[in-house]
């Protein structure tokens, strides 16, 4: 077991992000440049012009309205070298941060959807830069294949299709997107075909909708991990289950203030899903939209929510237990 290695608590295990878009996270710099370069018409053309159509500054009404920020990123993406671009800088940026591994997810159809690329051509450029970024950073990267909810369910096939393709590089399948329209029931045959093909399952789920659809994530699609679950405090037997089954919490403290899902960090129940003994960990979500890195919510965030470095520590324990890597390859990663 990793819980088995001889840390001290308040001597920080390396970092690692589990939950991160990296459609959700291109540089500034980069669609500017991309825009130049594919005459693409943007709203502001230097960086701090154009910052306030891409990044949140204060809270939104809602979730489609945060995800609204995307459409600055995805309109730049009109070749597969855009695409292969984004991927690399993504993990240049995580080594930037100190993070020793990390898990990017992308949903290859709202990458594509701007220019009509094509999604499974967009996994494999996805998959080309984040390869060379991990050759070059020395970041261990890891790739999730996200079906994008809001789409449905007849999109969604296309888009799993894409992501098989190239099954055997990516590690996971998550379903993410409108959640409160478009629940988990609608994508069961989808996330069955994901784990036939030996894929893990992560959802979003608890952040749009209640608490009930964190249950649907385990049981209809077999989640053994949830992209934020803030709505499980709401129901005592969801945080149950997710404690006994011991069902991994992405948990995103910055996002969830700027999405209006809980109304400020020190109201947010990461620190009540720690005190109950829940497997949770902090992750940035889509730092690029938000306007934050991993070691701003772990130094910055987390104390405004209550947290102490002990629960920081706990946190990233919780974080390397999750991760969808095999035991020999924790504890290498985790020793070098």
């Amino acid at each position: 077991m990793l819980g088995l290695l001889p840390w001290a608590v308040n001597t920080r295990l390396p970092l690692i992000d589990l939950h991160r878009h990296l459609d959700g996270s291109i540089r500034l710099e980069t669609i500017l440049d991309l825009g130049r370069r594919h005459n693409i018409p943007l709203p502001a053309w230097t960086p701090a012009e154009l910052r306030p159509h891409v990044v949140v500054t204060e809270p939104h009404a809602g979730l489609v309205e945060f995800l609204a920020k995307f459409q600055w990123m995805i309109a730049v993406l009109a070749d597969y070298d855009a695409c292969r671009r984004v991927a690399y800088e993504n993990v240049e940026d995580a080594a930037r941060e100190g993070i020793r591994y990390i898990e990017l997810r992308f949903s290859p159809c709202f990458m594509a959807s701007h220019h009509h690329l094509d999604p499974s051509q967009v996994v494999e450029a996805v998959i080309e830069g984040a390869r060379q970024g991990e050759a070059d950073f020395g970041v261990r990267v890891n790739l999730i294949g996200i079906l994008t909810r809001t789409f449905g369910p007849g999109l969604a096939r296309k888009e799993l299709l894409a992501l098989l393709d190239h099954k055997e590089h990516l590690v996971a399948l998550d379903l993410a997107g409108d959640e409160a329209s478009k629940p988990a029931g609608l994508f069961v045959e989808h996330f069955k075909e994901g784990r036939d093909a030996g894929w893990q399952i992560t959802v979003h789920a608890g952040e749009a909708a209640g608490a009930a659809s964190i249950v649907e994530a385990v049981e209809k699609l077999g989640a053994t991990r949830i992209g934020h679950a803030v709505r499980a405090v709401d129901d005592p037997s969801v945080m149950a289950m997710l404690r006994e089954r011991r069902i991994g919490i992405e948990a995103n403290l910055t996002s969830n203030v700027q999405t209006s899902t809980v109304p400020n960090l020190a109201s947010h129940p990461l620190r009540q899903f720690l005190a109950e003994g829940l497997l949770a960990c902090i992750n940035t979500d889509d730092p690029g939209i938000s306007g934050i890195d991993l070691p701003h919510e772990l130094d910055v965030a987390a104390p405004a929510a209550g947290l102490t470095p002990e629960d920081v520590d706990q946190m990233l324990r919780n974080a390397w237990e999750m991760a969808f890597l095999g035991e020999d390859e924790k504890h290498s990663l985790i020793s070098s």
